[in-house]
C-alpha cells in the first residue's frame, strides 16, 4: 500500500509534499494569484481591451462583467442578444502562438461537443467562435455555455476544512463521467485538471447568479467610438516632426494621459441603456456596431476570481458571508459539474508539450520527463478527490535546505540528479511514511470505514505505474462511487471537517494543543519541520 511521510508534529492545514519540477503553482509567490492580469500585455500581440459594454460579433454579444483572466486570454460574462441567454466569452491574446493555440483548442473543443449532443457528458460546450480585430491584432474569440462557481470556491466556502463525503463521491462521479468520456471515446487528455477547471452549473450562492436574480442587463445604446491611447499617441506623433527627441518624449507622455483622460471622460458620458434579461430581445437591433465601443469601467476592473490563474469562467471572489450562511448554502448546492479549460489539452495521438499539469496534481511521469497518456488525468482527480474531502493539497511542493521544489521523489530520466548509483535520494533524507488511511483517520478524523474506503478508492489511482492506475471507468465501478450520485446519502460521521458533533471551538483548542506540542518538541531539540513527502509503494 501507498505511504505519505508522516511529520512528526503535524496539525490540520498542512499538506504533504511530492517535489516536482517545473510549471504553473499556486503557491503565495506565484504571479498566477494576483487578483487581475495587469497592464503589461495590453500590446500588440497581447490581451484585447475588453471593457464593459462592448460588442462582438456585430454586436450579439454585450459584455457585461468580468470573469477571469489566464496568460493565454481573458474571460467575460456576455449577454448573447440573439439567444437571450448568458454565456462565457472568452478573448486570445493575438500573438501567432496563441492563435495557434486557440486554433488546436477549438478542434478539441468541436469533437467534444460533436459526441455529446444530448449534452450529458459533463463537459463545458463551445457554442460559437469567431475572430475579432482590435488595436493590438486580431483576437480568436470563443463563446462557452455560461457555467457557475469553480471547486476551489466550493473548497473555501467549507473554510477548507473538507465538505461532506456524500458530496465528494457525488462530484467525483461527475468528474469521471467527463473523464471516462474523453479518454476512451475521444482519445483526449485535459493535462491540466484541478479545481480550478472543474465548474458547477451554477452559483453556490443564488443571489450571485445573474441567472436567477434577474439583474439588470448593461446594452450599448449609442455608435459613438471610444478614443483609444493608440490613436491619441499616433495624431500626437505626426504633429511634431520637427521636434528634438526630449520634446518628443514629453509630448508622448501627454498624449497618453490625454488619452486616459479622454477615455475617462468618454466612457462617463456614454449611454448606457439598462435592460432587464426578458426585455432584451427588442433591443437587438441597437447592437449592430462591432466592439469598440459603450464601456463603464477600466481594462483591469475584475471581479477578484478566487486563483483566476486559468481564466475559469465561473469563479467569482464575491465575500462568502457568515460560517453559518456558508454551511447553509454548501448544504444546498446543486453538485452538478462540467470540466472546462481545455487550452492544454491534446490527444494521446498528438501531443504538444511535455511541460503539462499545475504542481499540486502533477503525476510522477510528467515530473520525470517520461512519456505520459489519459492517466495523467486520473492522478490529478485523485488529487483532487482529497482535496474535496479534507480541504487540503495533497501535495505541497516546498524547498528544503539541500533541495529545491523542483526536485523529484523518483527515478527516471533526471534520475541522476537526484538519485545515487544505489537508488537512494541524494538530497532528501529521514522520510517518515505514514499509509493513507491512517492519514485520514489520524490527521482529519475520519471514521475509520470511511478512511479504508477513500484510501482502497485512491491508492488504486496514485499508483506510481501509470498502465497500473485505474481508468475513468474502473472508478465508476468502485464500490466507493458506483452507488451513483443521486443514491449516495452523508455517513452518520464523516470527516473531521464535516463532522456536526466537532464544534468549531473544540477543533480550534485541539489545534493549539497540537501547536504547543510541537513547540515543546522544538525545544526539546526535535526536528518538527515536515519533510517532502513522496508516496511509496
Amino acid at each position: 500500500m501507498y505511504a505519505l511521510e508522516k511529520p512528526q508534529n503535524f496539525h490540520r492545514g498542512t499538506s504533504f509534499s511530492l517535489i516536482t519540477r517545473n510549471g504553473d503553482d499556486r503557491s503565495e509567490t506565484s504571479d498566477y494569484t494576483s487578483e487581475d492580469e495587469g497592464t503589461e500585455d495590453y500590446r500588440r500581440g497581447g490581451y484585447h481591451a475588453v471593457r464593459i459594454g462592448d460588442t462582438f460579433k456585430h454586436g450579439r454579444y454585450v459584455v457585461q462583467s468580468k470573469l477571469g483572466w489566464g496568460h493565454f486570454s481573458t474571460v467575460w460574462l456576455a449577454w448573447d442578444t440573439q439567444k437571450s441567454i448568458y454565456v462565457a466569452l472568452k478573448v486570445q491574446k493575438s500573438a501567432q502562438h496563441y492563435t495557434e493555440a486557440a486554433m488546436d483548442e477549438i478542434t478539441i473543443l468541436k469533437q467534444i461537443a460533436e459526441g455529446d449532443p444530448e449534452d450529458k457528458k459533463c463537459v463545458v460546450k463551445l457554442l460559437d467562435h469567431f475572430k475579432h480585430s482590435g488595436p493590438n491584432g486580431q483576437h480568436v474569440c470563443m463563446v462557452f455555455e455560461y457555467l457557475g462557481d469553480n471547486l476551489l470556491t466550493l473548497i473555501k466556502y467549507s473554510d477548507y476544512r473538507g465538505i461532506p463525503l456524500h458530496m465528494v463521491k457525488e462530484i467525483c462521479f461527475h468528474i469521471l463521467v467527463g473523464l471516462d468520456y474523453l479518454h476512451r471515446q475521444l482519445s483526449i487528455i485535459h493535462t491540466d485538471l484541478k479545481p480550478e477547471n472543474i465548474l458547477l452549473l451554477s452559483m453556490i450562492d443564488p443571489s450571485k447568479d445573474p441567472r436567477r436574480t434577474g439583474a439588470p442587463l448593461i446594452l450599448p445604446s449609442s455608435k459613438s467610438k471610444i478614443v483609444s491611447e493608440s490613436e491619441v499617441s499616433k495624431d500626437a506623433k505626426a504633429s511634431c516632426s520637427d521636434l528634438t527627441k526630449n520634446q518628443k518624449k514629453k509630448i508622448r507622455k501627454k498624449a497618453k494621459r490625454a488619452a486616459r483622460k479622454c477615455i475617462g471622460k468618454e466612457e462617463a458620458d456614454q449611454d448606457i441603456e439598462v435592460s432587464s434579461p426578458e426585455a432584451s430581445h427588442r433591443d437587438d437591433k441597437s447592437n449592430g456596431e462591432p466592439s469598440e465601443e459603450k464601456s463603464r469601467n477600466s481594462v483591469g476592473e475584475n471581479s477578484n476570481n478566487d486563483e483566476a490563474n486559468d481564466a475559469s469562467e465561473g469563479s467569482r471572489g464575491h465575500k462568502r458571508g457568515s460560517r453559518s450562511a456558508r454551511q447553509k448554502l454548501l448544504a444546498e448546492v446543486e453538485l452538478k459539474c462540467k470540466l472546462v479549460d481545455f487550452g492544454n489539452a491534446c490527444w494521446t495521438y498528438k501531443q504538444f508539450t511535455s511541460d503539462i499539469q499545475t504542481r499540486q496534481y502533477r503525476c510522477p511521469e510528467v515530473i520525470l520527463g517520461s512519456k505520459y497518456s489519459t492517466s495523467a488525468d486520473m492522478w490529478s482527480l485523485a488529487c483532487i478527490c482529497f482535496e474535496l474531502a479534507t480541504g487540503d493539497v495533497l501535495f505541497d511542493p516546498h524547498s528544503g535546505d539541500n533541495y529545491d521544489r523542483d526536485e523529484v521523489a523518483l527515478g527516471g530520466r533526471y534520475s541522476r540528479d537526484f538519485f545515487n548509483r544505489f537508488g537512494d535520494l541524494r538530497h532528501i533524507r529521514r522520510l517518515r511514511f505514514w499509509p493513507l488511511n491512517k492519514v485520514l483517520k489520524e490527521k482529519y478524523e475520519f471514521r475509520e470505514q470511511d478512511a479504508t474506503e477513500m484510501a482502497d478508492f485512491l491508492v488504486q489511482i496514485l499508483d506510481f505505474v501509470p498502465e497500473k492506475r485505474m481508468t475513468a471507468a474502473q472508478c465508476l465501478n468502485h464500490p466507493w462511487i458506483s452507488v451513483g450520485p443521486r443514491q449516495l446519502a452523508p455517513s452518520m460521521s464523516e470527516n473531521g471537517g464535516s463532522d456536526k458533533k466537532q464544534e468549531t471551538d473544540e477543533r480550534e483548542a485541539m489545534e493549539v494543543r497540537v501547536g504547543n506540542m510541537a513547540i515543546d518538541g522544538a525545544k526539546n531539540g526535535k526536528d518538527s519541520k515536515s519533510m517532502a513527502s513522496p508516496l511509496k509503494q
